[in-house]
């Protein structure tokens, strides 16, 4: 039996967004996003509405309005403390994941969804979806964008305006377009907070 458009956007196939079984259901969760955006600051449903909206929102979790999903979150799973700072665009058409405490900084792109390089397989508007994936207690910086298949590993730190075009290890800084690694996390970040800024806190 062969596999509906919406089968194949969720297996990593070539398929077409504008299937129109595709669209009523994504006309759906756009709606519930639209009224998320629409709350009051301070509003007590905004809690509900994102447990509403996402495949998994863990405990804890905020997005400062406004969010921009394809599908309002529905195929974005967050683990518990995850916060996001204005304008974070999810491309979800296939699956993110965004583990525990990690901090998403102003205007971070998350895309799962890519187009073929062949010209004629764009002319007929296919596409193909990877998933992503975020470690837990990562800080991703303003700006950055994350492309489709990416894995980024526990602690990791990306640095602002960065393009993650490959997988990052746990544990390191990483920088730059394309983005590579800068250096491990070390003792030195433990000691300062910011550049010779000391930190002075009760361990």
């Amino acid at each position: 039996m062969a596999k509906s458009e919406f089968e194949k956007m969720r297996d990593g196939s070539l398929y077409l967004p504008e299937d129109p079984a595709i669209l009523a259901e994504q006309q759906i969760h756009m709606k519930l996003q639209y009224q998320y955006n629409n709350l009051e600051p301070g509003d007590p449903k905004q809690a509900a509405m994102l447990k509403k909206m996402f495949a998994d929102c863990g405990e804890e979790c905020y997005i400062e309005p406004p969010l921009h999903a394809n599908w309002g979150g529905f195929h974005t799973h967050l683990g518990d403390r995850v916060y996001a700072n204005f304008n974070l665009t999810l491309v979800d058409d296939a699956d993110i994941y965004i583990g525990d405490d990690t901090m998403i900084g102003p205007n971070v792109n998350i895309s799962t969804a890519g187009h073929p390089i062949w010209p004629a397989y764009r002319l007929k508007k296919y596409q193909h979806n990877q998933q992503v994936h975020i470690g837990k207690n990562c800080w991703l910086g303003a700006n950055v964008t994350v492309l489709p298949g990416v894995t980024i590993g526990d602690n990791t730190v990306v640095g602002a305006g960065s393009v993650v075009t490959k997988d990052l290890p746990a544990n390191v800084v990483a920088v730059g377009n394309p983005c590579r690694v800068l250096r491990e996390i070390n003792d030195h970040d433990r000691q300062y907070y910011y550049k010779d800024r000391r930190v002075d806190l009760d361990e």
